[in-house]
């Protein structure tokens, strides 16, 4: 906001605004050089005239209103965020990457929130845009759904985040990579009899994690057993009623991979009910890397997610205009802790 001035009379007291012009005439320079040298998006001048005019702006107390700039050039430098909910750690920690990265680049961000169901986040994607956001950041992409294409045929800026529909600007995690990862380490550990969390169909995230680790076991020559890999929500209560299943199904299996931390989480919750140890009897690797995960009893083995960097690609994104198509992928990292060990039985030697 602007500051005011505050003169005086002897009948009265009254208040006027600081603008470009006063401070132009304190520093002896044209109101355009000042609104240029204030412009805090432009790379930053250290010429005299510029030291000048900023000590001036200062003394006089002048703070530039850039909501005001915003509004003449019909931008409000304002996104909005679309998740599916924020109690989902994953998506609280992309917010506050995407927040931090805006600051940066003086953007200002509204998070709605919609628990993953498609008709909310039409609602919301139409109530943010009612509201006057420059664009949309959305994490709630899914298989199922057509709406990326309904925001591209109404020329909406937009880019998806952490999952992609493959035909729009997309800022994500190599998710195939990130699920190869996690199956070698289990392989190289000597594990062949793995569960598989999948998590949900509909999300391009879970499934290419599932992608990227049934082709680490392919390129091993080990077989997936079917009924050893089913689908999830990201909850913890699903993982653990999954990974419950799993074990009842086959109690030859040594190791499970879960597609997120949640699931993991609630994995390593159904092991311990069925009386068994975990790394000793079944090896567990997540995926995301949420902090709580670091400090469990037993600190749990995944594959952490860079959000930062995501959340930096997907604001180039949608400031760029890029392609529709353009795919942007950070490159994510496996974390070894205690979850995971060698697997005790002799016949896994014939790994390749």
């Amino acid at each position: 906001m602007e500051k005011s001035i505050r003169t005086s009379s002897k009948k009265n007291r009254q208040y006027k605004k600081l603008t470009l012009l006063d401070v132009a005439a304190a520093a002896g320079v044209s109101k355009s050089t000042v609104s240029r040298i204030l412009d805090e998006r432009l790379p930053r001048s250290e010429s005299n005239t510029a030291q000048r005019v900023r000590q001036v702006a200062l003394e006089l107390g002048y703070v530039r209103d850039s909501s005001a700039t915003n509004l003449r050039r019909g931008k409000t430098m304002t996104l909005g965020v679309i998740v599916p909910r924020l109690t989902d750690t994953v998506m609280s920690m992309f917010y506050e990457s995407i927040t931090q990265a805006a600051n940066q680049l003086h953007l200002f961000t509204i998070v709605a929130i919609t628990d993953d169901k498609p008709e909310q986040v039409r609602n919301a994607a139409d109530r943010l845009l009612a509201q006057g956001v420059d664009g949309l950041i959305l994490t709630t992409a899914r298989n199922d759904d057509d709406f990326p294409s309904e925001l591209r045929s109404r020329s909406v800026p937009f880019v998806l985040a952490l999952r992609t529909d493959g035909c729009s600007p997309s800022s994500i995690g190599d998710d195939e990579l990130g699920g190869y990862l996690a199956a070698r380490h289990l392989l190289d550990l000597g594990h062949t009899q793995i569960g598989l969390i999948g998590g949900p169909e509909f999300a391009s995230s879970a499934q290419m994690r599932v992608e990227g680790f049934r082709k680490a076991l392919t390129d091993a020559g080990v077989t997936l057993n079917p009924e050893l890999h089913l689908p999830s929500t990201f909850g913890i209560e699903s993982g653990a009623e999954v990974a419950g299943e799993i074990l009842r199904k086959n109690n030859q299996i040594t190791a499970i991979f879960a597609v997120n931390d949640n699931t993991a989480i609630g994995a390593l919750s159904a092991i311990h009910r069925l009386g068994l140890q975990v790394p000793h009897d079944i090896s567990v690797v997540g995926y995301n890397d949420i902090p709580l995960v670091s400090l469990l009893p037993v600190p749990l083995t995944t594959v952490r997610v860079p959000f930062h960097q995501i959340a930096k690609n997907a604001l180039d994104l949608i400031l760029s205009q890029h392609h529709e198509s353009t795919v942007k992928m950070a490159t994510p990292t496996l974390i070894p802790r205690n979850t995971t060990t060698r697997c005790p039985n002799l016949y896994a030697a014939n790994i390749k």
